[in-house]
C-alpha cells in the first residue's frame, strides 16, 4: 500500500474512534440529575420530617418539636397548614387529596381533609393505645400500613412493644402485620402494591416483605445492612434510606448511590411539577436536589 494512503487512512481511523462517544450503562448512571446539586429551601425548624407530596406536586412536612405541620408551593412560598398538630411526624397523601398525619404525640393516626377538618382514623389496637406513630404508607387499595416505635419517655405505654399495623381501606380493621423487630421506623412499598420496604432503625437494618391479597405480610428478606429513618422510592425502583447521607440502593438491594446533605437528613419524598425533585427534611431546614429519575 503507498505510504500516503496508509497515513490517510490511519489518520481517518482515529479521527473516527475520536468522534465516537461511549454510552454509559444505566445503571451506571447517577440518580442526580446532571450538574445539579442540594439546594437549602427553608430553614430555621428545629426538627423537620415527614415529607410528602400532593397531586400538584407541592410538598408538605412536619416540624415536630415546634407542632406544626408546613407547606412548601410550587413557586417557593413557604406557609403553614396546622398549628397543635399532634407531634405529627409521618405523612401521605391519599387518592382524594386528604393528607393522612402519624400524630407521634397524639399517638394517632389523623386524615386532614382540604378544609383543615382533621378525622381521627386509628388511635388504639385491641383496646390500647398506640406508642408513638411515626410514618406510613398508604397501598394501591387504600389501606394503610403504619409504624408504631416509641421514642422518648412515657411511663403509660399500653402496647407489648414496637410494631407495624395495617389499617383496612373501609377502616373498619386494624391488624398487627410485623411484630419482631426492636425499633420499626420508615415504611414505602411499590406502587403494585406487591412489596413493602419496612426499616427497622433500632435493629440497623432494612427488609422487604411481599404483600398478601388481605393485608398481611409474608416472605420477610434483608434489603439493606442498615436501617433508616425515612425513605421513599424512585421509577426505577430504587429506594432510597435516610442515614448520615441519602443512601439509594437499587431494587436488588445494592447501594449504588450516596447523596450527601449538609444536615443529616431525615426522610425524603419526590414532588414539584414534574417529580423529579427528591426533596429532603433534614434537622433544621428542608432541602432539593434535581433528580434523573423521577417518584412514582
Amino acid at each position: 500500500m503507498n505510504r500516503k494512503w496508509y497515513v490517510l487512512i490511519v489518520l481517518l481511523l482515529v479521527a473516527v474512534a475520536g468522534c465516537k462517544k461511549e454510552s454509559v450503562p444505566a445503571e451506571k448512571l447517577s440518580v442526580v440529575a446532571a450538574g445539579a446539586e442540594v439546594e437549602k429551601l427553608a430553614g430555621g425548624f428545629r426538627f423537620t420530617e415527614g415529607p410528602a407530596a400532593d397531586a400538584k406536586g407541592n410538598i408538605f412536612f412536619t416540624d415536630i418539636p415546634n407542632n406544626r405541620i408546613h407547606k412548601w408551593s410550587l413557586d417557593g412560598e413557604l406557609s403553614t397548614l396546622r398549628e397543635n398538630s399532634g407531634g405529627s411526624n409521618g405523612l401521605f397523601f391519599d387518592k382524594d387529596g386528604n393528607l393522612s398525619a402519624c400524630e407521634g404525640g397524639g399517638r394517632r393516626l389523623v386524615s386532614i381533609d382540604a378544609e383543615g377538618n382533621v378525622t381521627v382514623l386509628a388511635d388504639k389496637y385491641q383496646n390500647k393505645k398506640f406508642n408513638s406513630l411515626n410514618d406510613l404508607w398508604i397501598d394501591p387499595k387504600g389501606g394503610i400500613y403504619f409504624t408504631d416505635p416509641h421514642y422518648g419517655r412515657r411511663d403509660n405505654l399500653e402496647q407489648d412493644g414496637e410494631h407495624v399495623y395495617y389499617l383496612s381501606p373501609d377502616r373498619k380493621s386494624i391488624i398487627r402485620v410485623v411484630d419482631d423487630m426492636v425499633r420499626p421506623n420508615g415504611i414505602i412499598g411499590t406502587p403494585d402494591g406487591k412489596l413493602l420496604y419496612v426499616t427497622d432503625h433500632g435493629g440497623k437494618k432494612t427488609f422487604v416483605y411481599s404483600v398478601d391479597k388481605d393485608g398481611t405480610l409474608s416472605n420477610k428478606k434483608l434489603f439493606a445492612p442498615e436501617g433508616s429513618d425515612g425513605m421513599t422510592i424512585d421509577n426505577k425502583g430504587n429506594v432510597y434510606l435516610t442515614t448520615r447521607a441519602v443512601v439509594v440502593y437499587n431494587k436488588k438491594g445494592v447501594r449504588i448511590e450516596t447523596i450527601e446533605v449538609p444536615e443529616g437528613p431525615a426522610n425524603v419524598c419526590f414532588g414539584g411539577k414534574d417529580n423529579r425533585t427528591l426533596f429532603i427534611t433534614a434537622r433544621t431546614s428542608l432541602y432539593s436536589v434535581r433528580m434523573r429519575v423521577k417518584g412514582i
